[in-house]
């Protein structure tokens, strides 16, 4: 089942890393059809970070912004995981520096192959790309000062086991801030199934849930930084708008997708708006205690 997943996930960003994200899917929950600078300054990036990378890392996949409340030092070891083509590694490459290294992970052949053109025609020397699953980083013991993710854990069939990576990959004392979708409310099945497998609704689980087992891994000073909700007003007032409502035939490999909101379809919306919220979660891993 959770193999099964992953596939689904897989085949669903390798098509995204081909073609872009389909009209009227965003992951900042699946409902503004904006263009990619202008979402990505909505979640918290700002025009010179958008601009200063190279030109097909913002896939427009993100919900927030964590490197910009990472507090990234010179030198420093990054780990991003499911970095997609690569945005949120390049603006941390920026802040460590030459001496600095950040390594992102996505089990996504076709996004790594994205993310390694990026890396090479901007000629960042700092920054590599493997191949692997979030589950099961191909990372050593105490990598990292900082590991971050921007709203891939939500996909995750096996959250804790996404946690317990992370926590294994940071040094003593080392940092973890993550963007995310949660659930505020549970979300009706049929809604869920429906979903396109990138869609933040497929996996995302209940915000009391997330933090619990970030604890539960043994992190520290789990704090939300920063929480979001997107109203049904300002997706319905956007003229340009168009939703997503599901995926009902498989052998289609375009989303039903449609213009108006009205119906069922705004109620679809309304629930989906109502019941998820993106966060900004940060935590510590305990420092070594000497004895």
């Amino acid at each position: 089942m959770k193999e099964d997943v992953r596939k689904e996930v897989r085949e669903g960003y390798a098509k995204i890393a081909k073609k872009g994200l389909p009209s009227g899917l965003s992951s900042s929950c699946c409902c503004n059809s904006e263009a990619a600078e202008e979402q990505g300054m909505k979640i918290g990036y700002t025009a010179e970070d958008l601009h200063s990378v190279p030109d097909g890392a913002n896939l427009n996949l993100g919900c927030g912004n964590p490197v910009a409340l990472a507090s990234l030092n010179e030198g420093e070891t990054v780990v991003d995981l499911g970095s997609g083509a690569g945005l949120d590694c390049f603006l941390a490459a920026k802040k460590v520096g030459a001496k600095g290294k950040v390594i992102g992970i996505d089990m996504t052949p076709e996004m790594i192959d994205k993310a390694r053109k990026n890396a090479r025609k901007s000629n960042y020397k700092n920054v590599e790309f493997r191949l692997g699953e979030i589950e099961n980083l191909p990372v050593a013991d105490n990598t990292a000062d900082l590991v971050m993710s921007n709203c891939v854990i939500n996909l995750s069939p096996s959250k804790t086991r996404v946690f317990e990576e992370a926590y294994r990959a940071l040094k003593p004392g080392g940092r973890l801030m993550v963007s995310d979708i949660v659930l505020l409310k549970e979300i009706p099945e049929a809604i869920r199934a429906g979903a396109h497998p990138a869609s933040c609704v497929r996996g995302a689980i209940a915000k009391e849930e997330y933090l619990k087992s970030l604890r539960e891994v043994g992190f520290r000073n789990v704090e939300i930084l920063e929480e979001k909700q997107e109203s049904f007003e300002d997706v319905a007032s956007d003229p340009n708008a168009k939703v997503l409502v599901a995926n009902p035939e498989k052998k289609s490999e375009e989303l039903k997708v449609v213009s108006e909101l009205e119906g069922k379809t705004r109620d679809i919306v309304r629930q989906i708006l109502e019941s998820t919220a993106s966060i900004t979660v940060s935590a510590t891993k305990p420092p070594k205690v000497v004895s």
